[in-house]
């Protein structure tokens, strides 16, 4: 009875057009969660876009039973499931009272998408992957912004206060200059005092800017690079089991006719 459902929830869900068809619902609640956000739309069809949504949670609701009866033990072993099965349990909780909140976080449904299309996951999949290079990038980064913090503080802290008056500040003021915005505003104020100030803007955006933030984007791109590569032997293996397997039955096809055709040499050499 238990094998039957799951083979009748399997096949519904490896199906060509089921994917689809929840990618299709994740896109639409996606549109009528934006709506709701609008009064105007929420005053003319408030209704439609509540009864839209609560269509969309059965959905989301039914994927996951249909996906927990069909693999069973297994559907745990995938991050992803779980992480799909979070996602619709969070909205599953009643958004009133002191869980009101989690209204608003009805919108990581989109999130879903993640896991429904295999180009998103393995973007996911290589920044994940890339964290523990990311993690040292960062601490090199934070080694960085606090020494120039100190250099700062000491060097520009009297000239202007309000830039590098204390620790605090200044590290907030790098921060700003490393991304890049006002950073001019600052240092022609910092300049109107101190003439040379510029040689430690320059140093310090080009090691922040233009070295260390670079070293994130290699990182996560060899990341997905070795993600790509290790699928791609994945498949290789997989292909060369599968001509292992048609190599051996084939033979074991000749083997077959060889008996055969032993066995009917006998029977003709007799009178």
């Amino acid at each position: 009875m238990i094998d039957s459902a799951a083979r009748r929830a399997r096949t519904i869900v490896e199906h060509r057009t089921f994917q689809p068809t929840v990618i299709a619902v994740i896109l639409v609640n996606a549109v009528t969660l934006g709506l709701e956000t609008s009064t105007v739309v929420m005053n003319s069809a408030g209704g439609l876009l509540h009864a839209v949504d609560r269509v969309a949670l059965a959905v989301f609701v039914a994927d996951i039973a249909l996906r927990l009866v069909a693999y069973g033990r297994r559907f745990w072993v995938d991050p992803w499931n779980v992480f799909d099965f979070l996602i619709v349990a969070i909205a599953l909780v009643p958004a009133s009272g002191p869980f009101s909140v989690l209204r608003a976080l009805r919108v990581l449904r989109v999130l879903r998408l993640i896991s429904m299309v295999p180009s998103m996951r393995r973007v996911v999949g290589g920044l994940l992957a890339a964290l523990p290079g990311m993690a040292s990038i960062a601490a090199l980064l934070s080694l960085i912004l606090y020494v120039a913090g100190v250099l700062g503080t000491n060097l520009f802290g009297a000239v202007a206060p309000q830039w590098f008056g204390d620790l605090g500040t200044t590290l907030f003021t790098l921060f700003q200059t490393m991304t890049g915005e006002g950073w001019g505003e600052i240092a022609r104020e910092v300049m109107a005092e101190m003439p040379m100030a510029w040689i430690f803007f320059v140093v310090y955006i080009l090691i922040s800017s233009f070295m260390v933030l670079n070293l994130f984007i290699a990182v996560v791109v060899s990341a997905m690079e070795g993600q790509v590569m290790a699928e791609v032997r994945a498949q290789e293996e997989e292909h060369a089991a599968e001509e292992q397997i048609a190599n051996r039955m084939i033979l074991e096809e000749i083997k077959q006719l060889r008996a055969e055709l032993a066995a009917l040499r006998p029977e003709r050499a007799e009178p």
